[in-house]
């Protein structure tokens, strides 16, 4: 089948997502993709193990990976007015591939993104600061586009990886949005929007105190030279 579908041979077979299931190619591309995710997540969990040893903290909670559904790549395209083929999906997407890590703390997002921009196989192409700048529905998050190399049986390529960072709450938020918005079908109303935007301030206020408090501590400590050293990852 060739690579790029023309709108009748979408119409032809009725859901035109569906196509790319029967796509040799298509396949080939998400496993690429599926790979260097998996590359990406694996740098995040050696950098959890060598702060929780070298560092007897450990600032990241959770990392999570997913792939765009091909429905989603199809509709993203659409949306984009693009041609409907895998080179028009690398071109012109860049979170096929995604990987979110969720830390324990705001400082901890910016820590952790610095050290692992710095990582000479790591290319950061874009990066967008919702926690400095909220989207208007209360939406924070840290999200990077970045591009690393994968090493296939036969040659080298760079793929991009979307790369988002959220503390505890913030994914809590965006999660619960995301349900309603997608899941349960529940419109942007202004009212809702409204009510949306005051649960993530209430919970990035918390966040604020909550790394207050820890500052607090970690001041404690250094005055009376006491800290409690915690075993657990």
């Amino acid at each position: 089948m060739r690579d790029v579908l023309t709108e009748k041979n979408i119409n032809s077979l009725g859901k035109g997502a569906n196509i790319f299931l029967h796509m040799h190619k298509f396949e080939e591309f998400m496993m690429m993709y599926s790979c260097a995710m998996k590359e990406v997540k694996t740098k995040f969990e050696i950098l959890k193990d060598d702060m929780t040893v070298r560092h007897n903290r450990n600032p990241i909670e959770a990392i999570k990976t997913r792939l765009k559904r091909p429905e989603s790549i199809y509709d993203k395209l659409k949306r984009l007015g693009c041609e409907i083929s895998v080179q028009s999906v690398i071109e012109n997407i860049n979170d096929v591939a995604g990987v979110r890590v969720i830390c324990s703390f705001v400082d901890d997002i910016y820590e952790i993104a610095d050290i692992f921009s710095k990582q000479d196989d790591i290319t950061v192409l874009k990066i967008k600061d919702y926690i400095k700048n909220p989207k208007p529905n209360g939406y924070r998050s840290y999200h990077m586009i970045v591009e690393i190399p994968v090493f296939f049986a036969d040659h080298k390529r760079p793929m991009k990886v979307e790369v988002q960072f959220r503390t505890i709450a913030m994914d809590f938020w965006a999660s619960l949005e995301h349900k309603m918005k997608y899941k349960c079908g529940i419109p942007e109303t202004q009212g809702i929007m409204n009510e949306l935007k005051e649960c993530a301030d209430v919970i990035f206020e918390a966040d604020r105190k909550m790394l207050m408090i820890r500052e607090k501590v970690e001041k404690s400590e250094k005055l009376t030279g006491k800290k409690e050293i915690n075993f657990t990852a």
